[in-house]
């Protein structure tokens, strides 16, 4: 989990096609400056409500920052080893230089989506502060293996396998590990345009 974030190249890369500077995309998405230049430095790995407000200002939809080339038609993806597969990695935790979300896209180059589908690696935290995060649109996520806590406004959720739960992302939340193993999750994130 060590290696630099890749998603602030892409970042950097739009934002400079767009001919906004750093600042400009600061004041617009409420983040500072240094924490938009360690994101796309690949310094620290950024959390989704970051990434989301960031997608906002430069017009983009939050699968951008994972695609290398879009496909008009269906997109197949199969079965893969972890080493094949192109990770993206989050944290919800300020100045994190190591992922407590690993994200494999089940989307990848599919131009014109709506929604993003992941299998996400949920890796314990040692930090048992909670910080919830707002944006709008709709998340449903579903567990393949070991169990997570999603807390939901007041509420908090213990999910095991086989399990699921969809909701507004509009309300504050927060998912991670329950217990001290490793969970993997099935994710459908909805960002509207």
């Amino acid at each position: 989990m060590s290696e630099k974030n890749k998603i602030g190249a892409k970042v950097k890369t739009i934002r400079e096609n767009r001919k906004l500077s750093i600042e400009d995309v600061s004041e617009r998405s409420n983040l500072s400056v240094e924490s938009i230049t360690s994101i796309e430095n690949g310094e620290l790995i950024p959390g989704l409500t970051p990434l989301i407000k960031i997608a906002r200002v430069l017009g983009v939809r939050l699968g951008t920052f994972m695609d290398d080339q879009e496909n008009l038609g269906p997109v197949l993806v199969k079965k893969a080893n972890e080493k094949d597969q192109n990770i993206t990695r989050f944290s919800e935790r300020d100045n994190a230089k190591s992922s407590d979300l690993d994200f494999y896209t089940l989307a990848q180059n599919k131009a014109d989506r709506h929604m993003d589908p992941f299998v996400i690696d949920v890796y314990p935290d040692s930090e048992k502060e909670v910080k919830l995060s707002t944006h709008e649109g709709e998340e449903f996520i579903y567990v393949l293996e070991g169990e997570i806590e999603v807390n939901y406004g007041k509420d908090k959720y213990v999910l095991n396998v086989g399990d699921s739960i969809y909701y507004d992302s509009i309300v504050a939340h927060h998912l991670h590990c329950h217990g001290s193993e490793k969970a993997k999750i099935l994710a459908v994130v909805y960002t509207p345009a």
